[in-house]
């Protein structure tokens, strides 16, 4: 397992993390299971878990926090806030109110009195970078928190967020956790490179495009990914994003087929080949997967292998755009773009 220092924090991370949202519910995956995964993850040098409130309402915080006791101090552990925790209309967000409730809440279940990294899931339009800056530079002093980031941010609001504290004079976000995989380039042409014009530390999810670069996914198989089965629309062949990412698969499978390597090694090895990114985010849901990702961890893509991904997928591009998290708003909602 390799380590980089995760921005500038001077935390040494490694390059492939556990992400937790498949515990619970979403993934099915449970207690000791988990447990398990958690297990054999660190014992391969993977040092970081990252988790949230929303997967599963709060039950993949309650099984991290039971697999992890006894060890938290050996842990750099992540949760994140702002997506909606149920109906009410003020349980969501980053305004100071929600976001005290949402960490003590998430400290609760993940049994510890701190979390080492603490990210706002998504931008809120509805409070300002002031609001949300202040009370996590406030629940940082108090010592709930180490460090705070943000979670797939679109690049102006990144900007904008820096901008804020450094006119305010509070903490700042120093990580962004965007979408980055070889089928979705996007982030390339704006997201990369603020973060690294503002030495932010880059932790990537859907390394593996949700299953399409697993190895499982390929021309005349039927398709059995946990993944499309909860969003069979990102799989139905019928649409033309969809055909374009199969068809990108077939390619790209035979430049891992060349270079000795699995889609796994080949997903996971490019997206820790930009010079931006600091760890690639794994969500296995058993051991056999977890083990399949791991033998990614040492994997270094040579020039070669990355120029023939570039002549498949261009860069700076996203096969599926509609699957953006980063959307501005108003381009969502006729009613924000009205007079």
């Amino acid at each position: 397992m390799q380590y980089r220092t995760l921005g500038r924090t001077g935390v040494q991370v490694s390059t492939l993390s556990l992400g937790a949202m498949n515990f619970g519910a979403i993934g099915r995956t449970l207690q000791e299971d988990a447990t398990a995964i958690i297990d054999a993850a660190l014992e391969a040098g993977i040092n970081l878990i990252d988790t949230a409130d929303r997967y599963s309402q709060g039950e993949s915080e309650e099984i991290v926090g039971k697999a992890i006791a006894g060890r938290r101090d050996d842990i750099v552990l992540a949760t994140k806030a702002a997506l909606p925790m149920g109906d009410e209309r003020n349980h969501k967000g980053g305004s100071r109110r929600w976001l005290y409730t949402a960490l003590d809440d998430s400290l609760r279940r993940l049994g510890v009195d701190h979390v080492d990294l603490y990210q706002i899931h998504r931008w809120d339009p509805t409070s300002s970078d002031e609001e949300t800056l202040s009370a996590l530079t406030d629940l940082q002093r108090a010592g709930k928190i180490r460090y705070f980031g943000s979670s797939t941010f679109p690049a102006y609001r990144i900007v904008q967020a820096q901008w804020a504290a450094r006119d305010n004079h509070l903490g700042r976000y120093v990580t962004e956790q965007p979408g980055y995989s070889i089928l979705q380039r996007g982030v390339e042409t704006h997201v990369l490179p603020v973060t690294e014009q503002y030495g932010l530390g880059v932790l990537v999810w859907s390394p593996l495009a949700s299953g399409w670069l697993s190895g499982a996914v390929r021309e005349g198989r039927e398709i059995t990914t946990h993944r499309s089965a909860v969003l069979p629309e990102r799989f139905d062949l019928s649409l033309p994003a969809n055909r374009a990412r199969l068809d990108a698969v077939e390619r790209l499978a035979k430049v891992a087929d060349e270079a000795g390597l699995t889609m796994i090694q080949l997903a996971l090895g490019f997206v820790n080949a930009h010079p931006a990114v600091t760890s690639a985010i794994i969500g296995p849901r058993t051991l056999d997967h977890l083990h399949s990702q791991l033998a990614a961890a040492d994997t270094v893509l040579p020039a070669d292998v990355l120029d023939a991904i570039d002549a498949i997928v261009t860069p700076g591009v996203d096969l599926a755009p509609e699957e953006k998290y980063d959307t501005p708003p108003a381009l969502l909602d006729p009613s924000l773009r009205r007079r």
